[in-house]
């Protein structure tokens, strides 16, 4: 029931005057206290370094990362700056960050841009990420600048083959590292997908042509509605404005129009796109498809690459927008006409839909290291038979979430004669981003190898000469450190070594390694153990590369694209390789004039070669002169925006060996934890 409010008690005039005025002020005081919270700038977020503890002997590398504290991505976000309606969550430890992020933040000043790479690796790798990792944690938890570690997505095919994955190691880690080495957030098969939707709208579109006059393809591609009319899709309005056809209504054009329009006329024996998987699987190198009942006399050889050489891939590590990157997938070439003019995806009709499969793969992906500094994972490129490098869009957030004073620290796959050499003249080229410094990653069990000591086999011991101190083994290798060192110099960039030392090396050896660097050029060497010690054992790294940074530079590429394909071709080969000359089969020699005759000549080069030497043959090591390469073929990657000479016996589809490390992998079933990836 409700009841009645009591009447108010009579005050006197004064008295009520007197609480007017207190409650005025009281309430000014409020509007005051307001206005100043209002205008006060929201509190920053401080970074807080995740503690690790170091054991000994140093456990497996999933185990290190399974024991590891991890912090909420919403954490690592807030801690550098990135609004939660900047991301997309995928569970509470990993994101992707959305491309407007840039329109609030794309104006700021650029960071300190430093690319990590490697002499020429033994089979096992020489610890690039790991020290890509480890001085991104010396950066910001040791020395209190802002870092972002920027890498690649790895490819499951050397995850589940030999290499093992690809998140560093030991104390140098990017985590959670099985979400990282397998599906991530579904990028990479995103890319499957796209591609092999390309491959199948390819192949159906050379059997329909087959088997249609160009009016019955006309009327299949812009069929009558109920009403009877018809009307182009956005992608074919894309392909007559190639054609130089301005017309918007299907029924305006003319006969000759029409079959202009309708009819790509490919000529088989130039198709260039296969499909792709992301598996190391030799039996689908090469293959015969179309032995379906109803594709019977369709029947034609194909083949597989791993998803990672895709140029799909290509074209997501080098855009920089997802208009730029829709653009690009409809420039992609899949061959020629029967007249010699390109086709390409958007003359397929599927640029548009390969776009839609990779909306969400453009978006970077955040995660975070041992140490708790923050990480984008974004694209996956092999180096050897791609380009080798983590996105563009990725780099371009990161070094303006940093600011002037801050470090984003990237890698460029395998040896500096191919990731390197890729990153300056291809990277670089299209994003505009200029890097200060190199840090070149070397290691006594390499060396020793370069210098003519026993075969260095994935999943066998090593020899002892790898073990124990051998200057004289370890003295005969630094040719191969000297000449990456100098190819390094030719960008006119500044060159730090680091020594990525092992529990084997002894003092001797890493001094020999370091007095030799500082001769042969290198700004500084430094001896880090970020492997055994984290952040902490590249704290002296760190330091060497924020002093490198200060110094001046003066960044250059190793040729200018105005170039013939051949001059850019021997230019690498001459001064990177240090090759006496290159040799082209004769379909590589077709290949170029025809290129050359499409306009493509203008393109950087990206060379597909084996990653084990200077030259093509990988049984020589160290630094080989008196040899030629031999181009085999040369691809057309024209919307990633490179052509693809393949070297020597190069494949695009590696395989498996006798003894994959899948062997290892598993699941607990009590607690579902995954077993032996490393």
């Amino acid at each position: 029931m409700a009841t009645k409010a009591k009447p108010a008690k009579k005050v006197s005039k004064a008295k009520a005057t007197a609480r007017k005025i207190a409650a005025k002020k009281s309430v000014a005081k409020k509007v005051a206290t307001r206005k100043v919270v209002q205008k006060a700038a929201p509190a920053k977020a401080t970074f807080q370094p995740t503690k690790i503890k170091l054991l000994r002997p140093v456990p497996s590398d999933i185990d290190i990362a399974q024991a590891a504290k991890l912090k909420p991505i919403l954490q690592i976000a807030e801690e550098l700056g990135v609004k939660e309606s900047e991301l997309e969550l995928f569970g509470p430890y990993k994101a992707k960050i959305k491309l407007e992020i840039l329109d609030r933040i794309g104006k700021r000043p650029n960071g300190t841009y430093v690319d990590v790479t490697a002499i020429t690796p033994t089979p096992l790798g020489e610890g690039k990420t790991t020290t890509t990792v480890g001085l991104s944690q010396a950066l910001g938890a040791h020395l209190g600048k802002k870092v972002i570690t920027a890498i690649r997505q790895p490819s499951q095919g050397p995850t589940f083959g030999i290499k093992g994955g690809a998140a560093g190691g030991g104390y140098s880690q990017v985590i959670p590292m099985e979400d990282f080495n397998l599906h991530l957030t579904g990028d990479i098969h995103a890319i499957t997908a796209a591609h092999n939707l390309v491959a199948a709208a390819l192949d159906a579109r050379v059997m329909h042509e087959k088997m249609q006059d160009d009016e019955k393809l006309f009327n299949a591609l812009c069929p009558l509605d109920k009403k009877g009319n018809r009307k182009f899709s956005p992608t074919m309005l894309r392909r007559l404005k190639k054609l130089g056809i301005s017309k918007t209504n299907p029924n305006d054009l003319t006969p000759e129009e029409r079959s202009r329009f309708a009819r790509l006329d490919i000529d088989e024996k130039t198709i260039t796109w296969r499909r792709v998987i992301d598996i190391n699987d030799r039996f689908l190198r090469e293959v015969e498809v179309g032995r379906g009942k109803d594709e019977a006399g369709h029947e034609h050889m194909s083949g597989y690459d791993i998803t990672v050489a895709s140029e799909i891939m290509a074209v997501l590590a080098l855009t920089t927008s997802l208009e730029d990157m829709r653009d690009r997938f409809g420039k992609m070439v899949v061959a020629t006409n029967k007249q010699g003019e390109a086709v390409t995806v958007e003359d397929l009709g599927v640029a548009g839909a390969v776009t839609v499969l990779m909306k969400d793969a453009i978006k970077p992906n955040l995660m975070q290291t041992l140490e708790g500094t923050p990480a984008t994972v974004h694209a996956g490129p092999f180096a050897n038979i791609a380009h080798g490098q983590s996105s563009i869009i990725a780099d371009m957030i990161a070094l303006k979430l940093v600011g002037k004073d801050g470090f984003v620290v990237t890698e460029s796959g395998f040896g500096a004669d191919i990731g390197m050499e890729k990153f300056f003249n291809i990277k670089c080229r299209y994003s505009g981003l200029i890097p200060q410094v190199v840090v070149l990653v070397a290691t006594v069990r390499a060396l020793k190898m370069h210098g003519g000591g026993p075969k260095v086999v994935a999943g066998k011991p090593l020899a002892p000469e790898y073990t124990d101190e051998n200057l004289d083994l370890l003295r005969a290798g630094l040719p191969n450190l000297e000449r990456h060192v100098q190819n390094a110099l030719k960008f006119g960039v500044n060159v730090v070594v680091a020594v990525n030392s092992f529990a084997t090396d002894t003092k001797a050896e890493v001094e020999l390694i370091r007095d030799a660097a500082l001769k042969m050029g290198a700004m500084d060497a430094v001896v880090s153990t970020h492997w055994s010690d984290g952040g902490k054992g590249a704290k002296a790294l760190a330091e060497a590369v924020v002093k490198a940074a200060k110094k001046p530079s003066n960044f250059q590429f190793l040729y200018p694209l105005e170039k013939s394909i051949k001059e850019k071709i021997e230019t690498i080969a001459t001064e990177i390789y240090r090759a006496d000359g290159v040799d082209y089969t004769p379909e590589a020699e077709e290949q170029i004039a025809r290129y050359t005759r499409l306009g493509f000549d203008k393109l950087p080069m990206c060379m597909a070669k084996t990653h084990l030497s200077f030259s093509t043959d990988a049984t020589k090591k160290g630094a080989p002169t008196g040899f030629r390469i031999t181009v085999r073929e040369i691809r057309a990657s024209v919307g990633a925006g490179f052509l693809y000479p393949i070297l020597g016996d190069m494949r695009t589809m590696p395989g498996l060996p006798t003894r994959p490390v899948f062997y290892d992998v598993d699941v607990d079933l009590k607690t579902g934890k995954v077993l032996g990836l490393f």
